[in-house]
C-alpha cells in the first residue's frame, strides 16, 4: 500500500469535533476524521460504539449537533442527495437492491454502464437477467457495492460491507475497495466488524468506544496490534449508542 502523504489537497473528507445523535442526545462526541484521495481507513469498535451513527452524519441523514463536516472543499452538512453528485457513494449495512428486478435492472437504474460493474465483479457476468432476489447474498453485495464503485466516486463510505458473508466473498469485496483506491484515487471510510480482513487493507485505522475515538493507528501498526486492540477495544457493547 502506497504512503499518504500530509498534503491538505489530498483531503477529501475532513470532520473536526463532530458531535451527534438523535432527540438532542449526543451518541457520538468531539469526533475526528480525516479521510484523502486513496486511502482506506477502517473505522473499528464495539457494537454500539457510533460507527454507523458517524457515517449517517457525514452522508447528512442524522443531524450535525456541533463541530465541522468538510467534504470535497465545501463546509458544511449537505443531503446525501447533494453530496452524491459531488462524488460521494454510500453503501449502507443493508443491501439497497430491488429483489424484483433483474442484476442489469438494478444496475440501468443507477445510472451507470453495466459493463463497469461486471469488470469489477466479473463472477455476475453470467447473472445479469437473474432476478437479484435470487442472487446469493455476496452476489447481491458484489451488485450494491459494483453500482457504488461504477460511479467512480470520490469518496466511497461503507458499512458493514461483510455481514453475513463467507470469508472468502468478503476477501473479494474488500480486495476490490483497495483496488479502486490505489487504482482512481476514491477515499474511502468504512466500518467493519471483522477487524483483522479489514485491516489487511486499511492504511489507518480509527477504534471507537461510546462514541469516542480512543485510538488511531496506521494501517501496519493496527495489523501488529490486533489482538491487543480485539482484547482490549472491540469486546462488549456499549450501551450508549443505537446505531
Amino acid at each position: 500500500m502506497s504512503s499518504k502523504t500530509e498534503n491538505t489537497s489530498d483531503i477529501v473528507m475532513r470532520a473536526e469535533s463532530l458531535t451527534a445523535g438523535y432527540v438532542g442526545q449526543p451518541v457520538v462526541r468531539e469526533l475526528d476524521i480525516t479521510v484523502r484521495k486513496g486511502e482506506v481507513v477502517c473505522l473499528l469498535g464495539p457494537n454500539g460504539a457510533g460507527k454507523t451513527t458517524t457515517l449517517m452524519t457525514l452522508t447528512g441523514m442524522v443531524p450535525l449537533m456541533s463541530g465541522t463536516i468538510e467534504m470535497f472543499g465545501h463546509v458544511g452538512q449537505e443531503p446525501l442527495y447533494k453530496q452524491a453528485k459531488s462524488g460521494l457513494s454510500f453503501v449502507t449495512e443493508e443491501r439497497s437492491i430491488i429483489r424484483s428486478l433483474s442484476l442489469a435492472d438494478n444496475v440501468r437504474l443507477a445510472g451507470v454502464p453495466l459493463e463497469r460493474v461486471t469488470d469489477l465483479f466479473p463472477e455476475l457476468k453470467t447473472r445479469i437477467s437473474t432476478r437479484a432476489g435470487l442472487l446469493s447474498g455476496g452476489e447481491q453485495q458484489m451488485l450494491t457495492l459494483g453500482r457504488a464503485l461504477a460511479r467512480q466516486p470520490r469518496l466511497l463510505l461503507a458499512d458493514e460491507l461483510s455481514l453475513g458473508l463467507a470469508p472468502l466473498i468478503v476477501d473479494r469485496l474488500l480486495a476490490a475497495v483497495r483496488a479502486h483506491a490505489d487504482d482512481r484515487g476514491t477515499g474511502v471510510l468504512m466500518v467493519e466488524q471483522h477487524a483483522r480482513k479489514a485491516l489487511k487493507y486499511a492504511d489507518r485505522a480509527i477504534v471507537m468506544q461510546r462514541g469516542r475515538a480512543v485510538l488511531e493507528l496506521s494501517g501496519e501498526e493496527a495489523r501488529r496490534r490486533i489482538s491487543e486492540i480485539e482484547e482490549s477495544y472491540l469486546s462488549g457493547t456499549s450501551t450508549e449508542d443505537v446505531a
